[in-house]
C-alpha cells in the first residue's frame, strides 16, 4: 500500500510539474523568459507561491527544465529525422519545421541569453548531441573541392570533436551547417525578412543548398 501511495504522489508531483511548465511557457510567449515570474504561475495553477517551491526550487530550476526539454525535443526530432535517412538538407529542414512550430522554445536555446542564468553543464551535453549527428551526416557528403585555413585550423584544435574520426573538411561543413541554419532562422523567426519580398523558405533552402555543394 506504501509503494502504491508513493507512486500515486509521484505521478501527481509530474502532473503539477508539466503543468507548471506549460504555464511557463504561455509566459514566456507573451512576455519573454526575463519577465517569467514564478508567483504569477502559482496563481494561474491554484497555488500559494511558496508551495510552487516544492516542484521548482528556484526560478533558474524551471528555466533549466524548460531549457532541457527544448534541446531534449530537437535533438530526438534531429536523430529520428536522420535515423529515417534524411541527409543534410533533410536535417536542415527538420531544425526549421521544428523551430516554426514554437519560435518561443527555439528563442530560449539559440536566442539572447537570461540575464544571471548560467545552463548548468547536463544541457550543453543535450545539445552536442545535435552536433554529432551533423557530423555523420556531413561525413556522408562527397569531399570538398579544397581545403580551407579553417579547415587545417580544425585539424590542430578537435578537442571538441573528440570520438568522432572524420576529416576536418566534415566539421567544417558541420559548424557552417549550425551557423548558416541558425543565422538565417534566427532572422527569420524574430521578423528581420518581413516586406523584404521574397520568401525565407527559399532563402533557406539555397544557403542549405550551397553548403552541401561546397
Amino acid at each position: 500500500m506504501a509503494a502504491g501511495g508513493t507512486g500515486s504522489r509521484e505521478r501527481y508531483r509530474a502532473q503539477v510539474r508539466a503543468e507548471i511548465k506549460q504555464h511557463a511557457w504561455e509566459q514566456i510567449a507573451t512576455a519573454g523568459v526575463p519577465a517569467l515570474s514564478l508567483n504569477a504561475i502559482a496563481k494561474r495553477v491554484g497555488m500559494s507561491g511558496p508551495a510552487l517551491y516544492w516542484y521548482f526550487a528556484s526560478r533558474d530550476d524551471l528555466i533549466t527544465e524548460l531549457i532541457r526539454d527544448a534541446y531534449r525535443s530537437l535533438a530526438d526530432a534531429v536523430r529520428a529525422a536522420f535515423d529515417a535517412g534524411a541527409d543534410v538538407a533533410g536535417l536542415a529542414h527538420t531544425i526549421r519545421d521544428w523551430a516554426l512550430a514554437d519560435p518561443q522554445r527555439y528563442f530560449l536555446i539559440y536566442g539572447t541569453p537570461v540575464p544571471g542564468y548560467h545552463a548548468p553543464a547536463d544541457t550543453t551535453a543535450i545539445s552536442s548531441e545535435i552536433m554529432t549527428v551533423l557530423i555523420e551526416a556531413c561525413a556522408a557528403l562527397p569531399p570538398s573541392k579544397s581545403a580551407t585555413p579553417f579547415d587545417t585550423h580544425l585539424e590542430s584544435h578537435r578537442d571538441w570533436a573528440e570520438g568522432h574520426s572524420v576529416p576536418a573538411a566534415a566539421l567544417h561543413r558541420a559548424v557552417s551547417f549550425w551557423t548558416r541554419v541558425h543565422g538565417v532562422l534566427s532572422l527569420e523567426l524574430a521578423g528581420h525578412f518581413t516586406g523584404m519580398g521574397f520568401d525565407p523558405a527559399l532563402l533557406f533552402a539555397d544557403e542549405v543548398n550551397g553548403l552541401v555543394k561546397r
